[in-house]
């Protein structure tokens, strides 16, 4: 069944597609239709989803009826809107699109493409024989039906070895291992959040924390995040208070995307909070292992439950390598138990020698987290330079850690510089994409993976279509094949 899009509903989506600059002088039908593209472009309007009627849309974004019938008309005409007399309209892609993870992408060669849309970055060079030593393990678990649903003992020791390094004594009850930290997340949530459930989730957050929360119906609300000074303590212990949601989501360690570090006098304060308002706490921890600062860290999240509200998930993408899918969740025994049975229901247990190179590789982890974070450190003072140069209308916070910055553009242009820099083969993911309902176009995240070379020449091709926005006159659509 074709699912419909209400008026109201793509209105919000929409946000301020008449305010972009280079669309001023536009018809306002035009800049509508390519507000309308712009959303499938990145992902937030789906294909084959039915548009609201003329009139239904018209009122609700307090224009003319005509004003919506010539964006249609547009829309059709470049192949993203096909209608049928009596069926209404719904989207679609002009012929030799396709549909990529990331949204849509113009055709050119992978090789030339630089991808800021992807927080991740290369494997350390110790991989490899990593997994050479795991295969040399692996003899011991052949006798086995090789199902491990909570993991092998001998990560989930590992594991909680390093927690209890930080602070939080853990057992290796307490872990479940599972493939990366989506997948923690989403196990959490299947169990925590039943549909129609309230959550609560920082404002902006992590895209794929919203799409699993989606996935299970939950009622989001969001606290905002100020880009300067991060989390507003009483806004956020008072939306607990107040609302008293199921579960919150939080990610205190080198916010994604922002890059902020919680206190530990407001960890402390939101567990005893969630507490009193009966609120599950899901606490990312993606990016603990990479300050790049030094300093001291603050303790874990978990190191003030004392009544099992904390949830902890995490992971080896960050530190390690995305293509090494193991992630984990650390919780009391009982909660991990009740966990893997769900989980069986899922996939059945983590792939066994991943999990031993995941085993070989926190055995180095002083040394392969060092050479990364000198690494990062590095990449993001290039970057930095190179905003500073090319684009200094651009304001940011200097993130103390992770793998990204969180820069607040001159304008409302969040989604249509991500469709311009199509143009110059750089991929970004735009503000819209870290909140809800078509907000945060002022905003834009760039991770500093790639190398520094490559990280200026981004910044300069960026800077080239950034400039061409106020130049344009009308927002063009081109018709090479999507790629992935």
């Amino acid at each position: 069944m074709t699912s419909t899009v209400r008026g109201s509903q793509l209105a919000r989506l929409l946000g301020q597609w008449h305010s972009l600059p280079g669309r001023h002088r536009s018809p306002d039908y035009a800049a509508l239709a390519a507000a309308v593209r712009g959303l499938l472009s990145d992902g937030r309007l789906p294909l084959g989803v039915r548009l609201p009627a003329e009139r239904e849309l018209a009122e609700a974004l307090a224009v003319s009826r005509t004003t919506v019938s010539a964006a249609y008309r547009t829309l059709r005409e470049t192949g993203h809107l096909t209608s049928r007399r009596g069926a209404g309209s719904w989207t679609t892609l002009p012929n030799g699109h396709r549909v990529a993870t990331s949204g849509l992408w113009a055709a050119g060669d992978d090789r030339d493409i630089i991808d800021l849309g992807v927080a991740a970055h290369r494997a350390p060079d110790e991989l490899l024989a990593a997994a050479r030593a795991a295969v040399e393990d692996l003899p011991r678990y052949l006798g086995s039906a090789g199902y491990h649903p909570t993991g092998l003992v001998e990560l989930r020791e590992a594991v909680a070895a390093g927690y209890t390094a930080r602070g939080v004594a853990t057992s290796a009850e307490q872990i479940l291992i599972t493939a990366g930290t989506q997948q923690a997340l989403d196990l959490v949530l299947r169990m925590s959040v039943p549909a129609g459930s309230p959550v609560l989730v920082e404002a902006p957050t992590y895209p794929n924390a919203l799409a699993a929360l989606a996935a299970r119906r939950a009622r989001i609300a969001t606290h905002g995040l100020d880009t300067a000074t991060g989390w507003d303590a009483e806004m956020l212990l008072g939306a607990l208070r107040q609302g008293r949601p199921r579960c919150a989501y939080v990610i205190p360690e080198f916010h994604n995307p922002t890059g902020h570090l919680m206190d530990a006098d407001l960890r402390e304060r939101l567990v005893a909070t969630a507490h009193t308002a009966g609120t599950e706490l899901i606490v990312d921890e993606s990016f603990v292992d990479l300050p790049l600062d030094g300093g001291e860290m603050p303790p874990p999240v978990a190191v003030f439950d004392r009544h099992s509200r904390v949830v902890s998930i995490g992971g080896m993408s960050k530190a390690y390598w995305g293509g090494l899918r193991i992630g984990w969740v650390r919780a009391s025994a009982p909660f991990v138990q009740r966990l893997a049975a769900i989980r069986v229901g899922v996939d059945m247990a983590s792939p066994v020698l991943e999990q031993l190179v995941g085993v070989r590789l926190l055995e180095q982890s002083q040394r392969i987290v060092a050479a990364r974070r000198a690494e990062l450190r590095s990449r993001r003072d290039v970057l930095i330079a190179a905003l500073r140069e090319h684009l200094p209308e651009w304001t940011f916070t200097v993130p103390g850690g992770g793998v990204m910055l969180w820069a607040e553009l001159d304008g409302p242009i969040s989604s249509a510089l991500a469709r311009a820099a199509e143009d110059v083969d750089v991929r970004l993911a735009p503000g819209p994409r870290f909140g809800l309902d078509g907000t945060l176009e002022r905003y834009l995240r760039l991770p500093f993976t790639l190398p520094e070379g490559v990280l200026v020449e981004a910044v300069k091709r960026i800077a080239s279509v950034r400039y061409d926005l106020d130049r344009s006159s009308r927002p063009s659509w081109r018709a090479p094949a999507v790629i992935a």
